[in-house]
């Protein structure tokens, strides 16, 4: 089992599209977030969850919430996905799927990097856990969860 409610996510940087080092430690004490794991770069379901969370981004920033997306694409990758789809948000890569252990994201039945999304409150508490092959219900339903913080 992953994370649940009430859980506080551990904490742990990565590199985002540009290759810096984002830590998780700048965002815990000042904003809720919304992480969604997911399988890969460019792939039709992940487009459609990325895309998905971009076209409600406004909704996210105004519940006072940053985005987060995670895989395991490197850098590189996430670059051109984020400016092929136009993304505002930040992409991280976990290319040695370090962060997905922390989280014990677990491959889905196919074998795949599973997809997985975390609502978590500014003191680090996991609100919401969603777990689904299925792409579409997580854009919605983290919002919904932040209605509630």
């Amino acid at each position: 089992m992953g994370l649940k409610v009430g859980d506080k996510i551990p904490f742990f940087s990565l590199p985002d599209t540009f290759g810096n080092t984002f830590s998780i430690e700048d965002i815990i004490g000042k904003k809720n977030l919304v992480i969604f794991f997911y399988p890969k770069d460019n792939s039709p379901g992940c487009t459609a969850e990325a895309c998905s969370f971009r076209d409600h981004y406004e909704d996210f920033l105004e519940k006072g919430a940053a985005v987060i997306g995670i895989s395991a694409d490197s850098a590189k990758s996430h670059a051109k996905f984020s400016k092929r789809n136009r993304l505002p948000f930040v992409l991280l890569s976990d290319e040695n799927n370090k962060v997905r252990k922390l989280f014990k994201v677990k491959n889905n039945m196919f074998l795949l990097p599973g997809r997985e999304t975390y609502v978590i409150d500014k003191e680090g508490k996991v609100a919401m856990v969603f777990n689904s092959v299925n792409a579409s219900g997580h854009m919605k339903r983290a919002l919904k969860a932040l209605l509630k913080l």
